[in-house]
């Protein structure tokens, strides 16, 4: 691992207060100005971010700079460099930890990532699928034309972990590729393929149903645990919800189950001061009635809400804020403590395999995947991808 420069933010510690102050009703002062990257602009990641950028402007005197970001490393390397003091990120945050995709290469590899808090909201993030394949069920997938993106493998996990909830995998389906997501949704509409992955609340739901196609959600059932099972092993970073809301019906009164991760999910870095990260959290919570209601899913964010035991450790600063709240527990704490301990194994494997190896590109990969597993394997850690 590369130590991250400390970056204007951080030398703004001075305006910001301890994390060892006692509880108070009134949140810590931010430093000015904040820099968060993002989705790209329009997206419903990026459109959370806008509105809690704007409630922290208005009600914290705070200037907030918002940076469209199209893929994860773009969104990661401005934190990890201290141009920006967080991220919105999705699912990557956990292939960041991990050092897995994109970022098993020489320039990156496992990064100690924590995180402050994240919307799941009304919303489920699924498998879309046309209506007019007669598939109705998880199982009805095998043998269907399943969309993926080349390039993006945090969107393709996903899809891979939901099929292994019906104990599919890639061979069990016909995979269609697609240069990007617009693309592949493009591809659904005009009978390229059965099913992308897709959030209820996204664009691409709402023209999937609106088409001749339609649109259906096989349901993920709670109840069946050996089916959960098989998606955690390969998605860790999913949790069960019923989703009220978004195409194909959904809505408080019919819900589905099916599952979600946090999106966006509000990252750092460790390293980041935790007075910063302290009082940024605070007023994230404290701002949350002037944005809640401005962009779809951003109800998703109150404290209450909050997944504590997630795949990835939150940020010290930001579980002060929590234990603000009284929201912090001993097995939050416990957990906590073992997601850091995962990522302390992953970068001394990481160290040694990066010095001792001249191998390059997909090699240089396939050793570190290699190195990865034996040092989680020896840690008593579980692979967390599925293999």
């Amino acid at each position: 691992m590369v130590a991250r420069p400390a970056g204007v933010l951080a030398a703004a510690i001075a305006i910001a207060i301890a994390v060892t102050t006692p509880a108070r009703a009134e949140p810590p002062p931010l430093p000015d100005p904040v820099a968060i990257t993002a989705y790209d602009t329009g997206t419903a990641g990026f459109n959370s971010v806008v509105a809690i950028a704007k409630a922290l402007e208005d009600t914290g005197g705070t200037t907030v700079r918002v940076l469209a970001a199209g893929n994860d490393l773009s969104r990661l390397g401005p934190v990890r460099s201290g141009r920006a003091v967080a991220s919105g990120m999705g699912g990557g945050v956990y292939f960041a930890q991990e050092g897995v995709f994109e970022f098993a290469n020489p320039d990156w590899g496992p990064q100690k990532v924590r995180v402050m808090a994240g919307t799941t909201g009304c919303n489920g993030g699924h498998l879309a699928v046309a209506a007019d394949t007669g598939v109705r069920t998880m199982a009805d997938l095998a043998g269907r034309r399943i969309g993926f993106v080349v390039g993006a493998p945090a969107l393709n996990q996903n899809t891979l972990g939901l099929l292994a909830f019906a104990g599919l995998s890639a061979a069990d389906v016909r995979i269609v590729e697609f240069s990007s997501y617009n693309a592949m949704a493009e591809g659904l509409l005009n009978d390229e393929v059965d099913a992308i992955f897709s959030v209820t609340i996204a664009r691409s739901a709402r023209e999937l149903e609106a088409s001749p196609r339609g649109l259906v959600w096989p349901p993920l059932p709670h109840a069946d645990a050996a089916g959960w099972e098989r998606l955690l092993a390969r998605a860790p970073y999913y949790t069960r919800t019923r989703a009220s809301c978004g195409a194909g019906g959904l809505s408080p009164e019919q819900p589905m189950e099916m599952g979600v991760y946090p999106y966006p999910m509000l990252t750092t870095y460790a390293d980041q001061p935790p007075a910063v990260i302290h009082a940024l959290t605070a007023r994230i919570f404290a701002g949350y009635e002037a944005y809640k209601d401005a962009a779809p899913g951003a109800a998703g964010y109150a404290a209450h809400l909050q997944n504590l035991t997630w795949a990835v450790p939150y940020h010290d600063g930001a579980i002060a804020a929590y234990r603000d709240l009284g929201l912090w527990s001993d097995a939050a704490q416990s957990w906590n403590d073992r997601l850091i301990a995962r990522q302390e194994a992953l970068a001394a494997a990481w160290a040694g395999y990066a010095a001792g190896t001249d191998a390059t590109g997909e090699a240089f990969a396939a050793g570190w995947l290699a190195a990865r597993a034996e040092a989680l394997a020896a840690g008593g850690f579980t692979d967390g991808l599925g293999r």
